[in-house]
C-alpha cells in the first residue's frame, strides 16, 4: 500500500478529538473525515428545525465552516458531535427568527402571492402537518425540541444526556415532559389553524 493510500486509511479510523488536533496543524483532510462524518445527522437536525432543504443545506455549510476556521479545543473537543447539534439547533433558531423578522417585513411590503393551486391535496395536507409541527416545537423551549429531535433522530440517552449536558438518568423523564409538552402545544396549534 502506498503512503499515501495508508495515510488516508488511518484518517477514516481516527478520532474526533484527534482529528481536530491534526486539523489545527492545517490538515484538510481530517476536516473532511468530519465533515462526512457528522454531516448528515447535523443537516437532518437542520431541515427537521428548519423545514426547508437549502436553508437547511446553508446553515450546515455555515456551521462546518465555522468549525474550519476555528477548530474546537478544550472541553468541547472532546465530544464533536454534541457541540455540532447544540451550534446548529443555536443557528436554526438564530435563522428563523432573522426569517420571521424578514417575514414581516416583506409582509407589510408586499401584498401576499396566492396560494398555488396546482398541488394535490395530499401535498397540502403534508405540507401543513409538517408546518403545525414545526410551529409547536418553536413553541416549546430550546432544550426540549432539542431533545424531542434528537432522539427523533435515534441519538441514545447518553448522547442525549451529552449533548445536552443533563444527567443520563434524567433524560427519560425530560424527554417524557418534553413529548408532553409537545403534544399539548401541537393540539392547541391544530385547533387555532381550525
Amino acid at each position: 500500500m502506498s503512503d499515501d493510500a495508508s495515510e488516508g486509511k488511518l484518517v477514516t479510523t481516527l478520532s474526533d478529538t484527534i482529528l481536530l488536533e491534526r486539523l489545527r496543524q492545517g490538515d484538510e483532510a481530517s476536516f473532511e473525515v468530519l465533515f462526512y462524518r457528522h454531516y448528515d445527522r447535523v443537516y437532518g437536525l437542520l431541515f427537521r428545525l428548519l423545514g426547508n432543504r437549502v436553508e437547511a443545506e446553508d446553515v450546515a455549510q455555515e456551521l462546518f465552516l465555522k468549525l474550519y476556521k476555528k477548530p474546537l479545543s478544550g472541553r468541547n473537543e472532546h465530544n464533536v458531535s454534541a457541540w455540532l447539534y447544540k451550534a446548529a439547533t443555536n443557528m436554526a433558531y438564530n435563522h428563523i427568527r432573522g426569517r420571521n423578522r424578514r417575514w414581516q417585513r416583506n409582509r407589510i411590503l408586499l401584498s401576499e402571492a396566492a396560494d398555488d393551486l396546482s398541488d394535490p391535496a395530499e401535498a397540502a395536507i403534508q405540507n401543513e402537518i409538517e408546518a403545525t409541527v414545526r410551529a409547536a416545537l418553536l413553541q416549546l423551549p430550546e432544550r426540549q425540541s432539542r431533545l424531542l429531535l434528537l432522539r427523533q433522530m435515534g441519538l441514545s440517552y447518553a448522547e442525549l444526556a451529552e449533548v445536552n449536558d443533563i444527567a443520563p438518568a434524567s433524560v427519560g423523564k425530560m424527554l417524557s415532559r418534553a413529548a408532553d409538552k409537545f403534544r399539548e402545544v401541537y393540539q392547541k396549534e391544530q385547533e387555532g389553524d381550525r
